[in-house]
């Protein structure tokens, strides 16, 4: 008997819908992803067994790095001109329409408040440069307290975090009280895993001396491999 001869058909496969299907994951992701901050220093955490995740918005973080030094972040930019205009005032410093948006635009800040419009006034690589002499004093946020005199001579004990601290909440107060469906910024505490406890406990006391005693202490999630 003979053979049947298959006849040969095209294997050509339509892939406009699986090219479809991927652009549209492709855009999905792309407006959904955030994007990581970039830091000033490299923090890596100590792992807990918490999974109770940081929120991504309204919240100020505190960074501490491995020596000591004191960071900050804030997420809305239009808070961040407010704060920095109104601690300036505290110190007699007038900061340029120029030198807040420059402000505005940082990830992250962390120099002396009397260092900060020299600071702003430089270019990004500048900036950079800037920031990477860690161990100098000229770099992080002061936590001592110091005594200072105001224009009047009167003596009062000086804080730089702590006023931080305060501008930051005192100016999401004033927006909460034209927007009542604003919520309460959090604070978080993001600490090296080789910092001393020292430090952190400093932090964490000066935030209790401004009755600040909800906060957040990011870590990493803690593995069967971690332990």
């Amino acid at each position: 008997m003979a053979k049947v001869k298959v006849k040969k058909q095209s294997t050509f496969i339509d892939m406009t819908a699986m090219s479809d299907v991927t652009v549209l994951l492709l855009t999905f992701f792309m407006l959904t992803s955030t994007f990581v901050k970039s830091e000033p220093i490299q923090v890596t955490t100590p792992s807990s067994v918490s999974e109770i995740k940081v929120p991504e918005s309204n919240v100020m973080t505190i960074l501490v790095d491995q020596n000591g030094k004191i960071f900050m972040s804030l997420d809305n930019q239009n808070e961040m001109k407010t704060t920095l205009r109104t601690l300036g005032e505290d110190y007699g410093i007038a900061f340029s329409e120029k030198q807040l948006t420059a402000f505005q635009r940082l990830k992250s800040f962390g120099v002396p408040i009397r260092s900060m419009a020299a600071f702003l006034d430089m270019s990004t690589e500048q900036q950079e440069k800037y920031m990477k002499d860690i161990d100098s004093k000229r770099v992080g946020i002061p936590t001592d307290s110091v005594e200072v005199s105001d224009a009047k001579g009167l003596i009062s004990s000086d804080n730089e975090f702590k006023r931080w601290v305060s501008h930051i909440t005192r100016t999401r107060d004033e927006n909460r009280k034209l927007n009542s469906e604003l919520p309460e910024i959090q604070i978080a505490i993001k600490a090296d895993k080789t910092t001393n406890y020292p430090v952190v406990k400093k932090v964490i006391d000066d935030l209790r001396d401004m009755r600040k005693n909800r906060y957040l202490l990011i870590t990493n999630l803690r593995t069967a491999s971690s332990e």
